[in-house]
C-alpha cells in the first residue's frame, strides 16, 4: 500500500507499473522483469486499476462491469459484485443489475460507482490490480469488507492500495509512507508504529490515537 497526502507522489509512482510513463533513472520490474522490455500491450493485459473518480458509461450496471471481459459468465459478475459490496445495492433496485446508470454513473452515488469500477477491474482477472483512491467515496464498514474479500484473493493477485484513509492500509503486507516525493518509511502497520513518527502522526490525526493495533 501507498500513503500520503495529496500530491505526495502516490499515482505518480504507481503509474510506472503499467507504463503510463517511463522513469528517468533506475528500474521497474515485475518478477524480476523490467517492465520496458515487454510490450506495452502484454503488460497491461495484466493489469487492472480503479480510479478515485471512475469512468462509467450510459448503460446498465451490467454492461459497466462487462467492459473489460463482455463474455463473462453472470456467475463471475455475481462474484466480483459480491466481492466489491456491488451487489449489496444492486439488490435494493428494482432492475438489480439491468439498472440504467446515467450518463457518466450520474444515477449513481460516488460509493456505487467506486465499487462497480473495482467490480469490472476484478472481473478480468488481473495479475495486479491498483486501487487509486478508489475506496474513499464508501463508508469504513463496506470498505472493510471490501478488503475482506480482496486478502482471499492475495494468493493470486498482487493488490496496489493508493490511500489518503490510514484506515484503507491498516492490514497491507507492505506500507509505503509518502512525503513530498520521497518515501519517508516503508514497513507494516506494526512496524510502523514503533519506527516511524510520521506514520503515527498520521495515524493519530486520522483515528484519534485510538487502539493501536
Amino acid at each position: 500500500a501507498i500513503l500520503g497526502a495529496t500530491g505526495s507522489g502516490k499515482t505518480s509512482l504507481v503509474n510506472l507499473i503499467p507504463r503510463f510513463y517511463d522513469t528517468t533513472a533506475g528500474r521497474v520490474t515485475i518478477d524480476g522483469i523490467d517492465v520496458r522490455d515487454v510490450t506495452i500491450q502484454s503488460l497491461r493485459e495484466n493489469i487492472a486499476v480503479a480510479l478515485q473518480e471512475p469512468v462509467l458509461f450510459s448503460g446498465t450496471i451490467r454492461e459497466n462491469i462487462l467492459y473489460g471481459k463482455p463474455d463473462a459468465l453472470s456467475e463471475d459478475v455475481n462474484l466480483v459484485a459480491e466481492a466489491s459490496q456491488t451487489r449489496e445495492f444492486v439488490d435494493s433496485l428494482s432492475k438489480g443489475y439491468e439498472s440504467d446508470v446515467g450518463h457518466r454513473g450520474a444515477g449513481l452515488s460516488g460509493g456505487q460507482k467506486q465499487r462497480v469500477a473495482i467490480a469490472r477491474a476484478l472481473l478480468v482477472k488481473p495479475k495486479i490490480l491498483i486501487l487509486d483512491d478508489s475506496t474513499s467515496s464508501v463508508d469504513v464498514q463496506t470498505e472493510a469488507k471490501i478488503q475482506e474479500s480482496l486478502e482471499k484473493l492475495t494468493g493470486t493477485l498482487t493488490v496496489f492500495i493508493i490511500a489518503q484513509r490510514i484506515s484503507t492500509v491498516l492490514k497491507a503486507d507492505k506500507i509505503i509512507v509518502l512525503e513530498k516525493g520521497k518515501i519517508a518509511a516503508i514497513g507494516s502497520h506494526a512496524q510502523l508504529m514503533g519506527e516511524s513518527p510520521i506514520y503515527r502522526e498520521i495515524y493519530d490525526s486520522q483515528l484519534g490515537g485510538g487502539v493501536r493495533a
